[in-house]
């Protein structure tokens, strides 16, 4: 498949390369920093859009470090809005503990929002009944109780669509911010994409010229035409068509949902990654694939840098970033972005 022109080819993604303790280079008025990028993986072709909707959020205060998070959504040209949200800074519900539990996700359906309503109402609660530390931090643990999470919202979701007698499916990336530790964890082609300075400057002071920023994308896309997933779908009977579709039909080799298409490989279970929350970790976006149709990493790390240098807040910063997919970039796609800033007082 080509790939839109303003896409860049990077080296993958490798959890050893975020968890070093450094400084993390605060906001400066500069506007002129460049922004290098880390991988990145093609989409469908863009082309136009509609409606705007937002919604924001405050994080928690913790070891000092400050989230804030915020939404925008368009759905473009699209006749239907497909895609869903969680933004949880809070995200403990009735599972209280010392360790700080913040929640963020972007669901995209297609058949339908059924699977990714069902995935928003019930993925999250998921994961933490499947024992999400919320004491003692274990990071093993909780990349099991992730995948447990996944597991079992799966399986609800299937008996659910074979009840209700529909066929939706819903790729997602979720992002919980556990004490220090960020982990990510994504099945389809929606992704993550973190803004991290190569180097630090001291808590406090502004220099004349800033840190560059580095787009490392977080997640993997999981497509029927990639070598390693065509390879599990061939081993469960399926076929990979000319145009890179499993039979012919769906794009995505992982899911939620989908259940005409489980029998031929298609899969629920999540890569997951985690790294530590240090001073060098400046935001991460979330996107839909229709964000990253318009959008490269680095575009949008450097697009999301620019706004915060200018002061503005989160809420319209995601708003921005939006609007600028749909009505400059055109993208023709349901275009749903979660920006989360991290900050140190």
């Amino acid at each position: 498949m080509e790939k839109p022109k303003h896409k860049h080819e990077a080296d993958s993604f490798s959890g050893e390369n975020l968890i070093s303790p450094a400084k993390k280079a605060k906001k400066s008025e500069e506007t002129g920093c460049d922004t290098k990028e880390q991988v990145i993986s093609g989409g469908e072709d863009a082309n136009r859009a509609a409606e705007e909707v937002t919604s924001s959020c405050l994080g928690e205060e913790k070891k000092g470090f400050l989230v804030e998070a915020d939404v925008a959504e368009d759905r473009g040209a699209r006749q239907t809005m497909e895609d869903v949200w969680v933004v949880l800074p809070d995200a403990s519900l009735d599972f209280p503990g010392k360790l700080r539990c913040a929640h963020f996700a972007i669901y995209d359906g297609h058949g339908g929002r059924l699977a990714a309503e069902f995935a928003k109402k019930h993925l999250h609660l998921n994961v933490l009944s499947a024992g999400l530390p919320r004491e003692l931090l274990d990071v093993k643990v909780a990349k099991k109780a992730i995948l447990e999470g996944f597991r079992k919202t799966d399986e609800l979701l299937l008996q659910e669509s074979v009840s209700g007698g529909w066929q939706d499916g819903a790729t997602a990336v979720c992002v919980w911010i556990v004490d220090q530790k960020v982990l990510i964890a994504n099945i389809g082609d929606a992704k993550a994409v973190l803004a991290r300075s190569s180097t630090a400057n001291e808590l406090g002071k502004h220099t004349e010229t800033c840190n560059p920023l580095k787009a490392i994308v977080l997640t993997r896309e999981h497509k029927a035409i990639y070598p390693q997933e065509r390879s599990r779908i061939q081993k469960s009977g399926g076929v990979v068509s000319s145009n890179g579709r499993l039979q012919g039909r769906l794009e995505v080799s992982r899911a939620f949902g989908d259940r005409q298409f489980k029998k031929f490989g298609v899969t629920a279970t999540p890569d997951i990654h985690a790294f530590e929350l240090t001073e060098r970790e400046n935001f991460i976006i979330l996107g839909c694939d229709g964000l990253w149709e318009v959008f490269g990493p680095s575009d949008a790390v450097e697009f999301v840098q620019k706004l915060l240098k200018e002061g503005l807040p989160v809420s319209t910063i995601s708003r921005r970033l939006v609007k600028e997919s749909v009505k400059e970039r055109r993208c023709k796609d349901n275009c749903t972005a979660i920006v989360i800033v991290f900050k140190r007082e």
